[in-house]
């Protein structure tokens, strides 16, 4: 699943279409796509994960989902669920969630919420984080209300360079570990999106796809479903600390990938 970084990419090569207007829509998304021919994109905007297009009377929201992916002035061989053509050029998008939304963007999105927005301050973060105690780190930071943008690879990643075990309830962790997540989910966002613009992304990887803990020197544990969210982790057992296990007899064991 692309992550916000990745949405901010596609936000930036997709703003060559600012102000066009649509020519063509067609695609398999069950939205009316006659009443998007004919109108000009006003701007292209994205929040965590969902690539925004906001036109004159309505906007698109467009989430990638598990396997989605775009293409801009190409096309794959599989029918897009949707199309947009411009005078110089097109939009397509694959295996997405395409949805429209009536009404001013501001008004549905709380931009603070997003990760890697202007408006996202550390203190309205930590607010929301600690209004949930009972929440494991693994699932705090894939909760789309609490750090959109964030997903597996933000998740497995901040952590490890923390050094909190996914299974730490939130309410457990010291208030300096808990500042010191809400600050690396940001810092991490935006080392992630420069990565990613080189190509760099996997190598940079400390924990996340990876074997061996390069501080520990000693195997990853790796879960295929952890948490609530049931998502892969990758984590040291060692330099990673619990924090709130009482008793590591009754720890819950990693499903091993």
């Amino acid at each position: 699943m692309p992550e916000g970084p990745s949405i901010v990419i596609l936000r930036e090569q997709a703003a060559v279409f600012t102000g066009q207007t649509i020519e063509r829509a067609q695609g398999s998304a069950k939205l009316d796509k006659t009443r998007l021919v004919g109108q000009s994109v006003r701007s292209f905007r994205s929040w965590g994960k969902h690539f925004l297009i906001e036109l004159e009377d309505v906007s698109l929201r467009v989430h990638l989902l598990l396997f989605g992916s775009y293409r801009i002035n190409q096309r794959k061989e599989s029918p897009p669920r949707l199309s947009l053509g411009f005078a110089d050029g097109e939009l397509n998008f694959y295996g997405c969630s395409v949805q429209t939304i009536e009404g001013l963007l501001d008004a549905a999105y709380d931009w603070s919420v997003d990760v890697m927005a202007d408006g996202w301050t550390p203190r309205a973060a930590l607010k929301r984080l600690r209004a949930h105690p009972q929440m494991l780190a693994c699932d705090a930071l894939l909760d789309q209300t609490l750090f959109a943008g964030s997903g597996n690879i933000i998740k497995n990643e901040v952590l490890f360079r923390i050094r909190v075990h996914p299974l730490s309830p939130i309410g457990a962790l010291p208030p300096r570990k808990l500042r010191e997540l809400v600050a690396d989910v940001r810092r991490y966002s935006f080392e992630f999106l420069q990565y990613k613009r080189e190509g760099t992304l996997k190598a940079h990887w400390l924990a996340h796809g990876r074997d061996i803990c390069p501080r520990c020197n000693i195997p990853f544990s790796k879960a295929k479903a952890l948490g609530r969210s049931k998502r892969r982790a990758f984590f040291c057992q060692r330099c990673q600390k619990r924090y709130g296990d009482g008793d590591d007899a009754h720890a819950e064991k990693p499903v091993q990938v």
